[in-house]
């Protein structure tokens, strides 16, 4: 490990997490923290979440969620700083100052915002357009190195180093520029519409969540799309469990792949064995997640404690830029 690594990397609170974050992020952030303990940063992004529509009464409940999800998940307090991305107010103050350095055009490109626009058309904030400004900001107070992402956040970490280049450039070096660490399995697709990524804001059973009980699991992988494309190739749908399946089980996933190659893909077998793997796999995480769950004095005090580790990071650095740009 380089003397100088930082690892940071967050999730937006959308109440329990489903498959797609877990395959996608989780999974590969509890092999970080293993890899680079102490030096690992994850965080709820709830000022992140608001810039869709929401209940504010739920909010506090869908931090909570996500924060069982993440320990439930592996996630060690021991080996890596967890807390709430708003209490940690550096974020916002940051962020401002980096408004200042961005170019409007920068974030009209981002294919986020775009696509954003066209599902929140009637929720259109500047909060949508400045959301990859405050993602650069997570990343630089921590002097990050590293950013575990999928693909569809690779462009705004194209952006954050072009910022952190700006800034060093106009005011001295200040922060460095953190690369990706892309994880295979980061496009877990819809369910129900294997063209688009699993989200928690499409119907129920288009994605499944880390606790969900065994049968729901079997019947939500049994209504899956599975639509085959030419002779011997999957489809997107098949092609989706098959790489849900490669992550937990890549001899099995061989097998199957093996079969549909040769036009012999049964995809009821697929369903019910990759039903049944998903039910083992996740069965321990089903009953730390309730564990948790009975304590949740506990799970808020881990959470305060990984926001006094932040903080700590976070002020020096905000202190530091700020007194670079000449505030006293």
């Amino acid at each position: 490990m380089k003397k100088d690594t930082r690892i940071l990397s967050g999730i937006q609170p959308t109440g329990k997490l489903h498959l797609g974050n877990y395959l996608g992020a989780l999974k590969n952030w509890v092999a970080l923290q293993d890899e680079f303990p102490q030096v690992c940063y994850y965080c709820i992004v709830d000022l992140h979440a608001v810039t869709a529509p929401y209940e504010p009464k739920e909010l506090k409940q869908r931090v909570f969620d996500t924060a069982l999800d993440f320990l439930a998940a592996g996630l060690d307090p021991d080996k890596a700083a967890i807390f709430i991305q708003s209490q940690v107010t550096e974020h916002s103050e940051l962020m401002w100052l980096l408004n200042t350095i961005t170019p409007i055009g920068s974030l009209e490109r981002m294919t986020q915002y775009k696509d954003k626009k066209k599902r929140h058309a009637d929720h259109i904030n500047a909060g949508l357009l400045n959301y990859p400004i405050l993602m650069a900001a997570d990343i630089l107070l921590y002097r990050a190195t590293m950013v575990p992402v999928g693909e569809d956040q690779v462009q705004h970490l194209e952006l954050t180093r072009e910022i952190a280049r700006k800034f060093n450039y106009t005011f001295g070096d200040t922060f460095p520029e953190p690369e990706p660490r892309l994880t295979r399995g980061a496009r877990i697709m819809s369910l129900t519409a294997p063209e688009n990524k699993m989200s928690k804001s499409d119907m129920e059973r288009s994605y499944i969540t880390l606790d969900e009980e065994p049968e729901s699991i079997k019947s939500k992988l049994k209504k899956a799309v599975t639509d085959a494309g030419t002779s011997g190739d999957l489809g997107p749908g098949g092609q989706n469990l098959l790489t849900i399946l490669e992550v937990i089980d890549p001899e099995a996933a061989k097998n199957f792949e093996n079969d549909a190659k040769a036009g012999q893909i049964r995809y009821a077998d697929l369903k019910s064995y990759l039903a049944d793997k998903l039910t083992e796999y996740f069965g321990p995480f089903r009953e730390r997640r309730q564990e948790l769950a009975s304590k949740p004095d506990a799970v808020w005090e881990l959470l305060l404690d990984g926001t006094q580790q932040a903080r700590r990071i976070a002020s020096a650095t905000l202190r530091d830029a700020k007194k670079k740009m000449g505030f006293i």
